[in-house]
């Protein structure tokens, strides 16, 4: 699962436009709606915040200015309340839309207060013109295209909610457009791989590699591909190996590959012992052959499985393969050692 990690400016805007008859405290009420969800979004209340903005979105659409800026900002709050199908809903939206959050922003500083505040166009010329003193630091730029987070976002939410196939769709069309986006590339393996398409995510992978060679994560996920193949388990560990060299402190991933060096190093060991007990009176020879390749696949696997207890020496599988490696290398005084701590560890259980 993608863990969703979003991060914005949201800016006080300043509202005045021409008022309908029949809503004479139009502006009243928008900033008063403006207000509650600048107020929540800046407390972290954003299950409070989003429809506020929405609602600042609604009212400014009825008097004329459709600014999906407010929606946007809505589609990020329901996010970061984990409400994830009203953020789909919306991210959707926008992005079929077309909007790209290009626009001409209009900024003013407040000289009573200090704070810098957005304005329309109108309002903004009109204090200029005025050149009251209320006012200053009278900006005009335009903002960045926010077109790629939509994509990024909407993706993740897509992947986090297992609507994989729908991820996979937005992702391609999000790459259409931007060929080089490292997130969507990434992005795309994981769906690519949620969809069974494996073929295609190991191809990513290596392009990502490629890209960035010092991605341990990556580098462990390929080797989950390439342990998937006998002809392949010689790379898997070779890139299980790199994981472990770049993980750093990541507990979880210096576990995982550790265990995966280990397994990958045994192979399918209930096959070997199944095919050893076929061979043992037809052909006793083959048998030995094949017992002794099985030792020689267990010492190799044996530094990785204490590496892996090493790691994480609370973990009862590694704990007991450890112990079975013993069992079969022969070193019987350190097989007790593994029984001794699986006893303990068993102890610690809850009843």
């Amino acid at each position: 699962m993608k863990k969703l990690i979003l991060g914005i400016a949201i800016i006080s805007s300043a509202f005045v436009f021409g008022q309908k008859q029949e809503k004479p405290d139009v502006n009243a009420q928008l900033q008063a709606s403006n207000k509650a969800a600048m107020d929540a979004y800046q407390a972290k209340n954003y299950s409070v915040a989003a429809p506020k903005f929405l609602e600042v979105y609604d009212l400014m659409k009825a008097n004329g200015q459709d600014d999906k800026i407010y929606m946007y900002y809505a589609g990020l709050s329901y996010a970061l309340a984990n409400n994830v199908d009203e953020s789909i809903k919306i991210y959707t939206d926008l992005l079929n839309s077309g909007y790209t959050g290009v626009q001409t922003q209009y900024t003013a500083k407040d000289n009573k207060t200090g704070q810098v505040a957005t304005y329309d166009k109108n309002t903004w010329e009109l204090l200029k013109k005025a050149s009251s003193k209320d006012y200053s630091d009278f900006k005009s730029e335009q903002t960045k295209s926010v077109e790629s987070d939509l994509y990024e976002t909407l993706s993740t939410l897509l992947l986090n909610a297992k609507k994989n196939d729908e991820a996979l769709a937005l992702i391609e069309k999000g790459l259409a457009k931007f060929p080089n986006n490292a997130k969507l590339k990434e992005y795309q393996g994981s769906a690519l791989y949620a969809t069974g398409n494996t073929d295609k995510f190991l191809t990513n992978l290596k392009e990502q590699l490629a890209k960035n060679p010092n991605d341990a994560t990556n580098w462990y996920n390929l080797g989950v591909l390439q342990a998937k193949t006998p002809a392949t388990e010689a790379d898997a560990i070779a890139s299980f190996q790199k994981a472990i060299e770049l993980a750093g402190t990541n507990a979880a991933l210096l576990n995982n590959s550790y265990q995966n060096l280990v397994y990958t190093s045994l192979g399918d060991d209930a096959k070997a012992v199944e095919s050893i007990n076929a061979l043992r009176k037809s052909d006793p020879d083959k048998a030995t052959t094949l017992i002794e390749a099985r030792k020689e696949r267990f010492n190799k696997a044996l530094p990785y499985a204490e590496k892996w207890h090493q790691t994480n020496p609370e973990n009862m599988d590694a704990i007991t393969t450890l112990r079975e490696i013993y069992v079969i290398t022969k070193n019987q005084a350190k097989a007790a050692e593994m029984k001794a701590k699986e006893a303990a560890l068993q102890a610690k259980q809850p009843k």
